[in-house]
Formats: C-alpha cells, sequence, structure tokens
C-alpha cells in the first residue's frame, strides 16, 4: 500500500477549518496527519485544535520510543513496592480517552508502535495483559501524526495513514493570516452537538463513492471518512443536510491526497450520438422540474466537478512516483547501516527483556527485576517471617536490619540487545566474450563507482566473475577499496558464459556471509546468454535451464538481489533470469558507466 501525498491547502482559512473538523469528530475522522516540520504554521495549527476541544479532552504528546508500558498500561512499580501487591497504572492511549494523541516524528515510528495505535483505533479500547495483570480500559481517540519526513518517499505507514481522514501539507504555508471568521470554540461545540443531525442525499452519497472509484481508490475507508468529512463540514456551518460544497471539500481533504490513478476525460462521442430530438413547441406547465433537467444536462455534473477539483489540486509529480513506485520493485536491502536486524549478546540496542541469569554477555535489568519481584513482595514477606518465626523479616518499608525488597533468583530479566548486521555487496560480473564485447568495460567502470559508494558506508564488498567455463571469486569480502580495484582491473574478459556457476558461487559467498551474521546484497551483470553448464561443458538449452536452476536456489535464500541487464538492448533471457531470483531488474541499453551506477545506486537506497 502507498502513503497517500497530503493536501496543500491554499490559505490558512483552509487549514485551520480543518482542525475545527477534527475538533468536532476526532474519533470519528480518525484525525490527520500534518506534513510539516516544526515551525510556525505547525505549532498554530496544533495551538488552534488545542483552543477548539473540550476544556476536559485530554491531549498528549507521544513520543516516538515511547515504551509498551507507557502505551499501554501495566504494572506501577512505585505503588506495587509501597503496598506490597500489584497495582497497575494507565497507559498513554487510556489517558487520552474521548481527546487526541499527537504523535511526533511519525514517519520514524516503530512498526509493532504503530500496530499498536493501530488496533487501539480500531477497537476504541486498550486491551494489556502483562507482569500478571489484566487491564482493560476505553480509549476512543484521534491522532494528530506529525510527519516530518525530508525526502519525498519519507511518510508514515500506510496502514495508520489510512484510518485518519485528513492529511495537510503545511510546509509551503507562509500566510498565516486569516479573515476573522474562522470557527470558535461555541460554533464546534454548537456542531458536535448537531453532527448526529446531519444528513445526506443518496445521490450525494453515489456522487462520493464514484468519485473515489474515478481516483482508483480501493480502500473502503476512504469514501466512508469522505461521508463523515461531508457531515462534519454541513455541521460547521451550521446545516442539517450535505449540500454540493460539502461535498467539495471532501474531496479536496480526503479523496484527492489518495488519488492512485488521474481519471481519464469522457471520450467525445457526440458523432456517434444520434441528434437530439426536437423540443415540443410549448412544454406542458406540468412538468418544470423534468425541463430543468433537460436544461442541466448541457453542464458538468457534481461528479465531474468534483473529480476536476480534486486533479487540479494535485500535488505536482504525485502521479509519477506512484508510477516509479510501481514500476520498480525496491526488494533489495538497503546498504549499509540499515542491514538486518540481528541477535546481539553486548552491544546494540535494547529490545526488551527475558528471564535469566546475568553473567557474561547477559546485561542485568534492574528495573525489570523489581518489575517482575514487586507483586510477590506481601507473599513473600509472609513466607519469610512464618520461616523465621519471631524473628521475620521487617515491614515493607524497611528498617535496619531488613531488605526493602525480596528478589529471588527467578525474578532476574536480563536486557536483549538487537544490532543492525554489516552489508556485504557481492558484485557478480559477467566476463564472457557476449558482454566483453559490449558492456564489459561500462560494468568495470560501474563497479568501481559502486565500490567508492560502499567504501564510504563502510560495507564490505565482494567481487565474483565467471567466463570460459568457471566462476571465481576474485575479492573475498573486504572493505579495501585498493585491493577491490586491483581485482576489478585484472578481470579479463572473453570465452563462454557459465552464468550457473557463478550464481552458484555467489550463493556459496552468500552462505558464508550470512554464517558470519553479515546481510549480503547481490548486484548481478549479465545479459543472461548462458552457453556453458555447471559441468563446464557447452549447449545454451542445458546452461539455460542449470542458471534457472541455480537461480532458484538462490532466490530460496530470501535475499535481496538486483539484476542489470548489460545487453546492448533488454533481453527477454535477462528479465526472465531476474524473474527466477526474484530480483530487481535494470535495463540500460544506452548507458554508461555512471548511468549503470547511478540507477544501482537508485535502486538499493
Amino acid at each position: 500500500m502507498t502513503a497517500p501525498a497530503a493536501f496543500n491547502p491554499l490559505t490558512w482559512d483552509e487549514a485551520a477549518r480543518a482542525a475545527a473538523m477534527v475538533a468536532v469528530d476526532p474519533v470519528g475522522l480518525g484525525g490527520a496527519v500534518i506534513r510539516a516540520l516544526p515551525g510556525p504554521p505547525r505549532d498554530r495549527w496544533l495551538a488552534y485544535l488545542r483552543e477548539l476541544l473540550p476544556a476536559d479532552a485530554p491531549l498528549r504528546r507521544m513520543p516516538l520510543h515511547i515504551s509498551d508500558d507507557r502505551l499501554l498500561g501495566g504494572l506501577d512499580l512505585a505503588a506495587t513496592l509501597r503496598a506490597g501487591r500489584p497495582v497497575a497504572q494507565r497507559g498513554l492511549l487510556a489517558e487520552a480517552h474521548n481527546g487526541i494523541v499527537v504523535l511526533a516524528m511519525a514517519e520514524r515510528a516503530p512498526v509493532g508502535t504503530v500496530a499498536q495505535l493501530c488496533s487501539v483505533i480500531d477497537c476504541g479500547e486498550v486491551r494489556t495483559e502483562r507482569d500478571g495483570l489484566g487491564l482493560r480500559s476505553p480509549a476512543h481517540l484521534g491522532v494528530v501524526a506529525l510527519d516530518e519526513g525530508l525526502e519525498e518517499d519519507e511518510h508514515p505507514l500506510a496502514s495508520l495513514v489510512d484510518r485518519l481522514a485528513i492529511s495537510l501539507d503545511l510546509g509551503p504555508l507562509r500566510d498565516l493570516s486569516d479573515d476573522g471568521e474562522l470557527p470558535d470554540a461555541d460554533m464546534v461545540q454548537a456542531a458536535r452537538e448537531n453532527l448526529g443531525a446531519v444528513t445526506i442525499p443518496e445521490t450525494l452519497i453515489e456522487t462520493l463513492c464514484a468519485t473515489a472509484a474515478a481516483f482508483g481508490i480501493l480502500s473502503l475507508r476512504v469514501p466512508l471518512f469522505a461521508l463523515r468529512v461531508a457531515r462534519t463540514a454541513a455541521a460547521l456551518d451550521g446545516r442539517t443536510a450535505v449540500e454540493d460544497a460539502d461535498i467539495m471539500t471532501a474531496v479536496r481533504l480526503v479523496l484527492a491526497p489518495r488519488a492512485l490513478v488521474l481519471p481519464m476525460p469522457p471520450e467525445d462521442d457526440a458523432e456517434d450520438q444520434p441528434p437530439p430530438p426536437p423540443p415540443p413547441e410549448e412544454p406542458p406547465e406540468s412538468e418544470p422540474e423534468q425541463k430543468k433537467d433537460q436544461d442541466d444536462q448541457g453542464g458538468p455534473t457534481l461528479e465531474e466537478m468534483a473529480v476536476a477539483a480534486a486533479a487540479a489540486i494535485m500535488p505536482a509529480g504525485m502521479l509519477a512516483r506512484l508510477r516509479a513506485a510501481g514500476g520498480l520493485r525496491r526488494k533489495v536491502t538497503p546498504p549499509g547501516k540499515a542491514g538486518a536486524l540481528k541477535a546481539a549478546k553486548t552491544r546494540g540496542r535494547p529490545a526488551g527483556t527475558r528471564p535469566g541469569a546475568p553473567g557474561p554477555g547477559a546485561r542485568l535489568s534492574v528495573i525489570d527485576t523489581l518489575r517482575a519481584a514487586a507483586p510477590w513482595q506481601r507473599v513473600r514477606r509472609d513466607e519469610e517471617a512464618a520461616r523465621l518465626g519471631d524473628e521475620g523479616v521487617p515491614p515493607a518499608e524497611g528498617g535496619p536490619a531488613g531488605p526493602r525488597v525480596l528478589v529471588r533468583p527467578d525474578d532476574f530479566r536480563v536486557t536483549r540487545l538487537r544490532q543492525r548486521a554489516q552489508t556485504t555487496t557481492i558484485f557478480v560480473v559477467d566476463a564472457s566474450g557476449s558482454s566483453a564485447l559490449h558492456r564489459l568495460a561500462e560494468a568495470k567502470g560501474a563497479v568501481e563507482l559502486l565500490l567508492a559508494d560502499c567504501y564510504v558506508r563502510r560495507d564490505q564488498v565482494a567481487l565474483v566473475a565467471f567466463r570460459g567455463a568457471r566462476a571465481d571469486v576474485l575479492l573475498p569480502p573486504t572493505r579495501s577499496l585498493v585491493r577491490a580495484k586491483r581485482s576489478l582491473q585484472r578481470l579479463p574478459g572473453g570465452g563462454g558464459t557459465p552464468l550457473a556457476s557463478g550464481l552458484d558461487a555467489a550463493t556459496a559467498l552468500a552462505e558464508l556471509c550470512q554464517r558470519r551474521g553479515e546481510t549480503p546484497v547481490l548486484v548481478v551483470l549479465t545479459d543472461g546468454r548462458a552457453n556453458v553448464g555447471r559441468d563446464g561443458t557447452g549447449g545454451r538449452a542445458k546452461a539455460e535451464a542449470d542458471a534457472q536452476s541455480a537461480a532458484r536456489a538462490l532466490r530460496a535464500m530470501g535475499l535481496g538481489v538486483l539484476l542489470v541487464d548489460t545487453a546492448p538492448r533488454p533481453d527477454p533471457r535477462a528479465r526472465k533470469l531476474a524473474e527466477e531470483l526474484d530480483a530487481c531488474y535494470l535495463a540500460l541499453p544506452h548507458a554508461d558507466a555512471m548511468a549503470i551506477s547511478q540507477g544501482v545506486r537508485a535502486a538499493m537506497t
């Protein structure tokens, strides 16, 4: 699912009116995505939203890396130690019941946190079972996700955006002046009370659904959000029925930012239509509405007007980006520090705790150990008092002779650590006669440029070349740029194309990297014209069958693979090989070394 673009309001009044809609129905609309860096537009929008909310409605800011205990609730450690029995505390989402949660830097929110937030939005309550406690608290809330992405492809997760009705891009907004007629708190309160009485004609519902279909929107939530926005807009204006202007507002705020296709203009089939019948000389007076409908047939319908208005406000280049995202699959694992996460013993970022004794490679988590021990303090003190008789342990408040907290070995919790594995980029270069004739020089130049790029990112690089009857690992994984370039310069060209052997050698090298805890990424430069089999004998049919078999074996490892077609023009055999590898396919028939390296970088980042 592709994250939608955001609606770029033309004036501050439009942005403020969107904030008023969120204040009227935060739970029904789900909230809003605000794409803007910290600054006056975003601060004023949030302050205006806070001003319109009821005085008793909570507004909680949610840190990016909030813990599960704080988010969902759990054991109150301090209260538990004081009371000697488990004491539960509510989480941030439960505290925001009937209010709004502001998620900062939503584009970087962890997947697990977003999944928990989406679950609470869907269910309207928080369900937690942890530390021996079962918590269930109502949590009807709206979410304002602050999108601070710097790049065009940096957005909050689509699962979260799909649950928020309104998307605004406040970045280009500079003029924050208003016309003095913005909704105030009293108007929002009146709209909140009037919202349940607002009705919408069936024809306008059909218009919203048809407009959503015209933009290729498949999510069923989107038309429902558009319907709620239209009703909210009517309630803000003090009306009890949705009108055409409200439909246009819903299209601009909800449907247009989620457009996936550009609606096709209506075909001009006037020539194929039969000539209209001549109008009656004197229309009967009893059919005024019919005449009105006939007069209206000449103008655009509301659906056409909505589509045209939405198309006019689409961000420039949005559809081009959507087409690009659907064309080149990005399955290559990002290189450098973005390698796969793996468990670590002594280094890395904390990723929870587990029961276990502290020792070499296991760091004690004091807080979680106390958390595990806290619920059992009263039971343990009673057991100790019974065991020691008159010399029982002192009370929980502590004293000069006794411990304040009774901790047992099964309470110990050690920290789990995770760190990103180092990336090893394996270049698999076709040095056969066909490639040497056409593209080997460009391929060498591209690999040299990419080697330098990997060196900057502190990636390891390796080089596998195949020609003649076999494949060789010319360069084992290394960070030495000089050594890599020297190996590449000595690479000769000519001979047959043992493509299967080259892929087998790359597979073996990738397995070695995985055993060492690294994340291998493969970049295969070939024209796909195999003519030497695994056993070193010629025969194109057998060689291609072996190559397909080797490709399937490599695919089973689930690695990120990019195949660069080095043929003078895109070769179907290279594309078929890319499909067998489940790899990104990049055909650059007329490119030089710089163009190939740029294409590879674009596909790997």
